[in-house]
């Protein structure tokens, strides 16, 4: 039995395909034909932060403080094990976070405490993917997140070569 589709049904199903095909065509370099997109690009120390991350604004602990919201910091508080991280009880007015490059935001306990951070600063990097010892670098960072690791070497190969 063939159904009719109604026009409305028909415009609707058009639309989701156009935008699943340029979702997948633009949103995924592989496929793109763009060329300046297939070429990776040199990274900018300037706008990494110290470690090579690049902070995203959905970020619970920066999302929790940009809406200044209690709730979301007690909820970035437990998952990010601030009290067994930083031995720190929950406090929303202690529980924030600007990113670890804000010259003109208070520095939050977790920012403060990073050895990286101080580490290239001390050095007077913008980020330590400048460091000619970044790959026999002990930091606790590099210990609990070796993936990580492996990608900020990566980054800091791009980085030289380009």
């Amino acid at each position: 039995m063939k159904k009719d589709l109604k026009r409305r049904d028909f415009v609707n199903k058009c639309f989701k395909a156009g935008v699943t095909c340029c979702a997948l065509v633009y949103g995924n370099p592989a496929l793109a034909q763009d060329p300046i997109r297939q070429q990776p690009q040199k990274p900018d120390p300037k706008n990494l932060n110290y470690c090579g991350y690049k902070c995203s604004a959905e970020c619970p602990v920066y999302k929790a403080t940009i809406e200044n919201s209690p709730e979301l910091k007690k909820k970035a508080y437990e998952e990010f094990k601030m009290k067994e991280k930083y031995n720190i009880d929950f406090d929303p007015d202690r529980i924030f976070c600007y990113g670890c490059k804000q010259k003109d935001k208070p520095v939050s306990v977790t920012v403060n405490s990073c050895s990286v951070r101080r580490c290239a600063i001390g050095k007077g990097y913008d980020c330590c993917i400048e460091c000619n010892k970044l790959t026999v670098c002990d930091k606790e960072l590099w210990k609990s997140l070796p993936q990580f690791r492996e990608a900020v070497i990566k980054m800091q190969k791009s980085y030289k070569n380009a």
